[in-house]
């Protein structure tokens, strides 16, 4: 649940922090005090987006930290995403001036989305526009498919439909550009064909111009080593013998002068490279040949080599990688040219969509009951006796991303009258109190810990405001519930309540404030909105018996 909650420079809200229960809290405050901006700043410690405006007028940022006590589900997460899981829950984010966002996890950096799919595990917020959202067919789908615990099957179904969607324009973008494939195709079927013939391989432009180099200078090669043999140990004067020579003597003149043990240590090694370097030459000599068969053998094939790349405008050491992608390109063109391999995948794929597909049906028709059921319920407790509620699932054609039928909420008011479509049907109070009916609903399916109700009780009033009060308690008995209200009937349940005010700062800057109420000011609060600005003794004691219902 949610502990603490630090708001510093945010809209109008200079420095603030609030410690919080479990059980239902309420928030009240007078019109403009700031209610729901505590909502918006802890919207965006759960990772809401947001710019610069946000940022309280002439300061630098606005910081906003929330800490909650973390369920198991939020321990594995936060193990999974390697975040320090602690026995608490910190999560922060910064606003700058300049409208850069920073977010944390523990004191740790986090993305946006992070933050986000971390605070969908802690808090679920019905927004005071909740009702006004239900009008969009989209949005009572989306709400029936989370009531119903369909979101992961929904999100199976949209994939299986977009690899169905796409596997279709592919036969589309095969059969438009056939022409244009099929020259394609031919083109590359020409120049495989060549590099068939030539089967260049790797490296192989540098093995045969080396091999090209030595065979045409054989006979310099042959003449240079011979003659190097020659001096150094073949001829009279040759270099090794000499060296031999002068070795031999000075040994032994040192052992009359042992300081020429210097001259020897440099000479000896020598004598011993000029005999390595002999051998190395022999070896050589033995090998080296002049070889015309073998050199003409070569010309061809480097002319062969150097022709085609330059047919293909290539480097000629290239060719081996290029002769491998065009066989790949190539194979990738037969196969997008292969209407009946692409007709196959479009089948497959629409199988698997209408098994999702239908599996989604099944189930929905299942909750649509459950809920239809709830929610009838509901409105019996809402001051709609008579009235009923249905979710009607209209079959489309095709299907599409959302699966098999189009999610449709349809009500009547009251007994004997049809059921139509909501949007058409119901009045602005109605449609707060069925929006408020489906969110108590789906609230009490929720596994989320806390729960924060914005205003959802506007156009409410009279006895259907003390129902509402009643079942927002009731959802309180086992997890943490916030609502802002201008409700009397609805403040006066609550287990905690804080009031919002506004007043002026040093500087004579608007700023909101937020106090918790004990019994006494919670009766003078209930009192005012009662009766407005005015207290009196009679609403002064109808606040005193509501707080003691």
């Amino acid at each position: 649940m949610l502990r603490h909650l630090s708001i510093r420079d945010f809209v109008i809200v200079a420095a603030l922090d609030l410690e919080f229960d479990s059980g239902f809290s309420v928030f009240s405050g007078e019109t403009g005090a700031g209610k729901s901006i505590l909502i918006d700043a802890l919207a965006l410690a759960l990772g809401e987006r947001s710019d610069a405006s946000v940022v309280r007028t002439g300061c630098g940022r606005a910081d906003i930290t929330a800490e909650f006590t973390p369920h198991d589900r939020v321990v594995r997460w936060l193990d999974e995403h390697a975040f320090d899981a602690e026995d608490t829950v910190m999560l922060r984010r910064v606003i700058d001036a300049n409208g850069r966002s920073r977010a944390f996890i523990n004191g740790t950096s986090a993305t946006l989305a992070q933050l986000r799919e971390l605070g969908e595990m802690l808090v679920d917020i019905h927004g005071q526009h909740a009702h006004q959202l239900l009008m969009r067919p989209d949005a009572q789908r989306e709400l029936f498919d989370t009531h119903a615990g369909l979101v992961a099957d929904a999100a199976n179904v949209a994939r299986a439909w977009r690899v169905w969607r796409d596997a279709t324009q592919a036969i589309d973008a095969a059969k438009a550009h056939e022409r244009e494939l099929q020259l394609e195709r031919e083109k590359l079927a020409w120049q495989l064909a060549e590099l068939d013939k030539l089967a260049p391989q790797a490296g192989e432009w540098d093995e045969v111009s080396n091999e090209h180099k030595r065979l045409s200078h054989s006979a310099n090669l042959i003449e240079g080593v011979r003659g190097a043999l020659n001096a150094l140990s073949e001829a009279d004067d040759a270099m090794l013998a000499q060296l031999g020579a002068i070795v031999s003597k000075l040994r032994s003149l040192a052992d009359y002068d042992t300081t020429l043990g210097d001259a020897l240590a440099s000479l000896e090694p020598a004598e011993i490279q000029l005999q390595e370097a002999v051998y190395s030459l022999s070896h050589y000599a033995q090998r080296v040949d002049l070889d015309p068969e073998r050199l003409a053998q070569v010309e061809t094939r480097l002319d062969a080599l150097h022709s085609t790349a330059r047919k293909f405008r290539l480097p000629p050491d290239t060719l081996h990688e290029e002769h491998a992608a065009r066989r790949a390109q190539l194979a990738a063109l037969d196969a997008a040219a292969d209407l009946g391999a692409l007709e196959a995948i479009q089948a497959k794929a629409r199988e698997a969509y209408l098994a999702d597909a239908k599996h989604l049906s099944k189930a929905r028709a299942q909750a649509a009951r459950a809920l239809g059921t709830a929610v009838t319920t509901g409105m019996q407790e809402l001051s709609m006796a008579g009235g009923s509620f249905e979710v009607s699932l209209v079959p489309l054609a095709d299907g599409g991303p959302h699966g098999l039928e189009q999610v449709e909420f349809r009500v009547a008011g009251h007994a004997g009258v049809p059921l139509r479509p909501l949007a058409k049907v119901a009045s602005g109070g109605e449609l707060a109190r069925i929006s408020l009916a489906l969110a108590v609903i789906a609230s009490a399916a929720s596994p989320t810990p806390t729960l924060i109700f914005d205003e959802v009780d506007t156009g409410i009033g009279g006895g259907v405001a003390e129902v509402v009060g009643r079942l927002l308690h009731q959802l309180g008995r086992d997890r943490q519930v916030l609502c802002v209200t201008h409700l009397p009937q609805v403040a006066a349940r609550g287990d905690h309540h804080f009031q919002v005010a506004k007043g002026a700062d040093d500087r004579g800057g608007t700023v909101s404030t937020v106090v918790a109420l004990d019994r006494a000011n919670r009766i003078e609060e209930v009192a005012r909105m009662l009766g407005g600005l005015e207290i009196t003794a009679t609403t002064r004691k109808h606040a005193k018996e509501m707080l003691a219902a």
